[in-house]
């Protein structure tokens, strides 16, 4: 952050994040690296890419059927003899005589003179000749050369974050590799001589360490490569070893925890003297937070309580990386409150827990409609994080909001 005078009021979150998306910025220049088009699926195209190849190659029959010269079955019903088979992955360049049939199954290359295809739901065979119950006309069941896309046509834009319907295209106009940018890589390291790992016994004073587990997997889901994740106890030479590891290997690191102002703040200890910026955000969870460029690598830092952390990422961090990486913005709405917000801090922008609220039908897809409401599913604490595992949305209360009311409209994010 900017310096700014210590009397000077706590930073507006839109303020902030303009500051964070500046520091990030730089990320968007990622080198274009050739991976095989299996492993394209998430990765960010780089470049136009054309197809080589017009698809269909050849023209073939869409259907298990007959293929006929339309003039043979302009008077229906018709018996035709049939000249054989023609399967899917034959050459198939026998000429068809003038008033014969051959068979063909769905995808395999029309005979030379064969302009239309009857479906076997239309035909009646036996021994070697076939009754057409009805007359086509020319073109019918038949996929033309170039009728998907043309050689050197865009098949798939620059930019485009590689879905599996896109690996499908790419896979079937014969490409091997795709050139994409490199991924983001962040590093996580989490503070605090109060945390342990899962599975430890703990003892008096202790807590899980969540939040490095919990940063890792909000970053993955938005497209981030992490390359690692670590602990640092309050001692600043751990944190700067660990911290020197995590900048060799990173774009960007997240940190948690050590920001705030008590006695054992050991990211603000250390980071301050390199230039780190550290004051208060108006908002909560999530007031305290620091930003740092360290050998070039930003280094974001959010306070330790695990809502707090994970607010910050989910307010503060992630549209701006979900665009770097371009996968869509985040959902969001305008949506009725179900549950009443008694109070809400002067002067600080709140971010709720709430769930979503969906219209209940018969219909199979009412689960996937727009949100009707919003509901509450916990108290504003940063220490209330296994009743977040309940929310599926922030609620964004206003700074200059001090209480709402049941059917109050918000502005709500997805989760």
């Amino acid at each position: 952050m900017p310096p700014r005078p210590a009397s000077v009021s706590a930073r507006s979150v839109d303020d902030y994040r303009d500051s964070i998306e500046q520091l990030l910025r730089p990320l968007a220049a990622r080198v274009v690296e050739y991976v095989a088009v299996p492993e394209a699926s998430g990765r960010q195209l780089a470049e136009d890419t054309r197809s080589p190849i017009d698809l269909p190659v050849f023209r073939n029959s869409a259907m298990d059927g007959y293929a006929v010269r339309a003039e043979s079955v302009v008077v229906a019903p018709v018996t035709l003899p049939l000249t054989g088979v023609v399967a899917a992955g034959a050459p198939g360049r026998t000429p068809l005589p003038r008033g014969a049939a051959v068979k063909v199954m769905t995808g395999a290359p029309l005979p030379p003179g064969a302009d239309c295809v009857i479906p076997v739901e239309d035909a009646d065979a036996h021994g070697d000749k076939v009754t057409i119950g009805r007359g086509r006309h020319a073109g019918e069941f038949v996929r033309e050369p170039g009728t998907d896309v043309r050689r050197g046509e865009l098949l798939v834009a620059a930019c485009t974050t590689l879905a599996p319907r896109h690996i499908a295209a790419l896979a079937a106009v014969g490409l091997a590799r795709v050139p994409v940018f490199a991924a983001v890589r962040a590093a996580v390291i989490t503070t605090g001589d109060e945390l342990v790992a899962a599975g430890s016994a703990l003892r008096r004073g202790q807590i899980y360490n969540s939040n490095g587990i919990a940063l890792a997997a909000a970053l993955a889901a938005n497209g981030v490569t992490v390359v690692s994740v670590a602990h640092s106890t309050d001692d600043p030479a751990r944190f700067r070893t660990l911290l020197s590891a995590a900048t060799s290997a990173a774009d960007v690191v997240f940190t948690s925890g050590g920001v705030s102002k008590g006695d054992f703040e050991v990211v603000k200890e250390v980071l301050e003297p390199l230039g780190g910026e550290f004051g208060s955000v108006a908002m909560q969870p999530g007031g305290p937070q620091g930003s740092t460029v360290v050998d070039g690598v930003p280094v974001l830092s959010f306070p330790g309580n695990p809502v707090s952390t994970m607010v910050s990422f989910e307010v503060l961090a992630r549209p701006i990386l979900r665009r770097l990486v371009g996968l869509p913005e985040v959902d969001s709405y305008e949506l009725p409150l179900r549950t009443a917000v008694p109070r809400s801090p002067a002067g600080k922008r709140q971010f709720l827990r709430g769930k979503l609220i969906r219209a209940q039908s018969g219909e199979p897809t009412a689960s996937t409609r727009h949100p009707t409401a919003v509901e509450l599913v916990s108290g504003p604490g940063s220490h209330l994080v296994a009743s977040m595992a309940w929310a599926d949305a922030l609620v964004d209360v206003p700074a200059e909001v001090s209480a709402l009311p049941a059917g109050a409209i918000v502005r709500v994010w997805s989760l």
